[in-house]
């Protein structure tokens, strides 16, 4: 398969909304390694936490035209029918691929076979263009292995979280790394399997794509052409960084997370009926599958623990703050420590991309108060949309035993108050 034959995985009507992946002739997706060439230079860009981010491409909109000669109607298949390949089964398919499954859980295939993620592969099945191994990180680069192994034509790629860790076992094993490319899909869900599975998990997010030395351009134009199918943002990353960054980003929020709601299980009951909204976003990813995730951290555990090391250091500080107490000697001195750390976190928010990516938007923000029942949400919807105000993010907040939910509106700047005003005036309850 030539640079040219990339596949195609859906008629181009089918494609969703039109995104892009960068050109890349400007990036080095390369990993520096004894038996490979180092990277090209780039512009430099310094990342979080002193991150080196030189390799990521920039994501710009428009569309990522297929390149000339493409293949359509290319054959994927997809080791493993959880949550990850089932959505991707269920993108492709759902876009005119022809998507065959494989799994070592029969009742899982099954299931994956019953939503319309795929097929079982048939005897007559020729050589897949593209092989998705979507198995846990502890058992990919043996996965990755024998499906080079049997597809001998085929491009490979895994879905990981992590990359490093697999791309060396692969190394190890000495198997055709033309072939291979490592990718990551930046989506999910709490749930998981293949019941939790959706066409659009992928639409809208950074997928990124960790070449190695020895890949070639067509397996790379493969498994960006698949991530555009399904709506996703291509990006690139060598091993290393993809590791770090998905460190800082994913893997130790997920612990901290899981480590938050932990302190809950022996809480009174009486004080888990104030919990809000607060906690219930903080520990909504504790949620996540526990084997999964072990696996996960384990595979990307140095990476994760500087991370860990560097939030330990500002925990002690916080600790030691608190410790100082409320007397008038050291209480200046304890507000000042802690309100260092807060501001700090505010700085941090601010780093989190927008809407759209870029610079975080400023948006002004209205509270209504929506009765908790059948239809009144989609009201004020249909409310905001004869006003022509558009709803930039929502966030909603339901307390013990309260028949209300509180539902803050994110608007476009100088549109609040008048939302406000024109809201009051058809009946709704705002909080000021």
């Amino acid at each position: 398969m030539t640079s040219a034959d990339a596949v195609q995985f859906g008629p181009p009507e089918a494609f969703g909304p039109d995104l892009s992946a960068p050109d890349l002739s400007t990036v080095d997706p390369l990993a520096p390694s004894r038996d490979e060439p180092p990277p090209r230079p780039g512009p430099a860009r310094p990342g979080p936490a002193g991150l080196n981010l030189s390799t990521l491409a920039p994501l710009a909109p428009g569309r990522d035209e297929p390149q000339p000669g493409t293949a359509r109607g290319g054959m994927v298949h997809i080791v493993g029918s959880g949550l990850m390949g089932a959505s991707v089964g269920l993108g492709l398919v759902g876009r005119g691929g022809i998507v065959t499954l494989e799994d070592p859980s029969p009742a899982a295939r099954a299931v994956a076979v019953q939503i319309g993620a795929g097929r079982e592969r048939r005897p007559k099945d020729g050589e897949p263009d593209l092989v998705v191994v979507a198995a846990p990180p502890d058992v990919t680069a043996q996965v990755v292995a024998e499906q080079l192994g049997r597809y001998r034509q085929a491009i490979v790629t895994d879905l990981a979280s992590v990359k490093a860790v697999i791309l060396e076992d692969l190394r190890k094993t000495g198997v055709d790394l033309s072939r291979y490319v490592g990718s990551h899909p930046m989506a999910g869900r709490e749930k998981a399997g293949p019941a939790a599975a959706t066409a659009d998990l992928f639409l809208g997010r950074p997928w990124v794509i960790a070449a190695t030395g020895r890949t070639s351009q067509a397996a790379i134009d493969t498994v960006r052409q698949m991530a555009i199918d399904l709506g996703a943002h291509p990006a690139y990353l060598d091993a290393s960084a993809h590791d770090q960054a998905v460190a800082l980003v994913s893997h130790a929020p997920q612990l901290l997370s899981s480590l938050t709601a932990k302190a809950l299980i022996n809480a009174e009951p009486g004080a888990l009926e104030l919990a809000g909204q607060g906690l219930r976003d903080m520990t909504r990813i504790a949620a996540s599958d526990a084997n999964l995730w072990a696996t996960i951290l384990a595979g990307n555990g140095p990476a994760t623990a500087r991370v860990l090391r560097a939030v330990r250091e500002d925990l002690d500080r916080a600790i030691a703050a608190l410790d100082l107490g409320t007397d008038n000697a050291t209480l200046g001195r304890a507000l000042l420590e802690l309100t260092g750390l807060i501001a700090d976190g505010n700085r941090g928010v601010e780093q989190i991309p927008g809407k759209h990516g870029g610079a975080k938007r400023q948006f002004d923000k209205v509270v209504v108060m929506v009765p908790d029942k059948p239809g009144e949400l989609g009201r004020l919807f249909q409310e905001m949309g004869r006003l022509g105000v558009n709803l930039e993010d929502l966030q909603l907040e339901h307390g013990a035993g309260q028949l209300v939910g509180l539902a803050e509106i994110s608007v476009p700047p100088g549109a609040g108050a008048g939302l406000a005003l024109d809201l009051e005036e058809q009946g709704w309850r705002i909080l000021r």
